[in-house]
């Protein structure tokens, strides 16, 4: 779109991604982007734990939830929003358009802070790669 700065992505026929799966995209955002399927509807967030830096792709995905395999940071897949500690903040989450054609994602993300909410206060980030 001309004079549009959000970047939308195409990324195919996402049809056959079942209720509770997950899908890694590796070459959308910064980090990649992980697409889950939830009551028939896809959600899209960065694939990358905002507290330790790691793919939440490599973690467990259950009802609406998936959790980091590091340290076990739990996002919701649907707004990104995180469950508490380790993370003291959520991660972001990116528009996504289903049509008869495949589906598109919009790098539009934007990061639930849920450190207002009496999680947060006393740490940082840690980086781990």
């Amino acid at each position: 779109m001309a004079g549009d700065s959000v970047d939308t992505v195409e990324l195919g026929d996402l049809s056959d991604l079942a209720d509770g799966e997950m899908r890694c995209f590796e070459d959308v955002g910064k980090y990649g982007i992980v697409v889950c399927r939830v009551a028939g509807t896809l959600h899209a967030l960065e694939d990358n734990c905002s507290h330790a830096d790691t793919p939440l792709s490599e973690g467990r995905f259950r009802g609406k939830m998936i959790t980091c395999p590091l340290h076990g940071a739990q996002f919701d897949v649907t707004d990104g929003s995180h469950s508490g500690p380790p993370a003291w903040e959520g991660v972001p989450c990116h528009t996504v358009v289903e049509t008869e054609t495949g589906v598109s994602v919009r790098l539009d993300g934007s990061v639930r802070d849920d450190r207002s909410e009496g999680f947060g206060g006393a740490g940082g980030i840690i980086q781990t790669r």
